[in-house]
């Protein structure tokens, strides 16, 4: 009896010392990352996952993307990450979308992702604001001209609210990526990352709700000089977290 008082004092004392069993993987947030439909270098974007020791993810490619936002798949997954340019998206597929956030799900708009689908208005109101692909488009009656980009752009970025947790310990700095200009901002988008670049516009992330869920677009992250950049890693690792209520 004594033996095995000791064995399980030494037990107890081993945890201690060593830690208890970790259930970390079973906590991880779960990504379901959407890309395709405009180029970007694949490898250096999914390193930017890869590394992260919060996620786990699969990463999906269109035409085909749009299934896995049905309910039996979507169960898999506790945040979307929209880092596609699809133009078109069916009925049954916007339904799908919004029921996401019915079931808690998180969302984090990378990049290009602010383009996609023009035709379809709720995306407009999820995202927050609206990126304009023609020449000429009358919102309210006032006619929008296209919006438009640069590639290789030196962005200075300026925390606009340092108390939020996806800025958390983040300083101001410098990125070189691609500016964006011309794309309109909803009054309720809460932003996040400013700059004074004036071929961007001023707003860089920004953070709202809708229907509950927590959403975050972040317009940096062309290619590797932001995907490498650990302010941008520290920046989308926090998004994550934050959207997906782990902050």
């Amino acid at each position: 009896m004594k033996l095995k008082h000791s064995l399980a004092l030494l037990g107890l004392l081993l945890l201690a010392f060593l830690g208890a069993p970790s259930s970390q993987g079973a906590q991880k947030i779960r990504l379901l990352i959407m890309s395709g439909s405009h180029p970007y270098e694949t490898n250096q974007f999914l390193q930017l996952f890869k590394d992260n020791p919060d996620v786990t993810f699969e990463s999906i490619i269109h035409p085909h993307a749009l299934t896995k936002l049905r309910a039996e798949s979507a169960k898999d997954f506790d945040v979307l990450v929209l880092h596609d340019y699809a133009q078109q998206i069916s009925g049954e597929a916007q339904a799908d979308f919004l029921n996401l956030f019915k079931a808690g799900k998180g969302l984090l708009i990378l990049h290009h992702a602010i383009a996609a689908y023009p035709d379809w208005p709720e995306y407009e109101k999820i995202l927050g604001g609206r990126y304009y692909l023609k020449p000429k488009t009358i919102v309210n009656g006032v006619e929008k001209p296209r919006s438009r980009a640069r590639e290789g752009a030196h962005i200075p970025v300026h925390i606009a609210d340092a108390a939020h947790p996806a800025t958390r310990g983040l300083q101001d700095f410098e990125l070189r990526d691609e500016t964006y200009f011309g794309y309109d901002v909803a009054p309720d988008s809460h932003l996040l990352l400013t700059t004074t670049n004036t071929n961007n516009a001023p707003s860089l992330a920004w953070s709202r709700t809708y229907a509950g869920a927590r959403i975050i677009y972040l317009q940096l992250g062309h290619d590797h000089f932001a995907y490498e950049d650990p302010n941008y890693r520290q920046f989308v690792a926090q998004a994550i977290r934050w959207v997906a209520r782990r902050d």
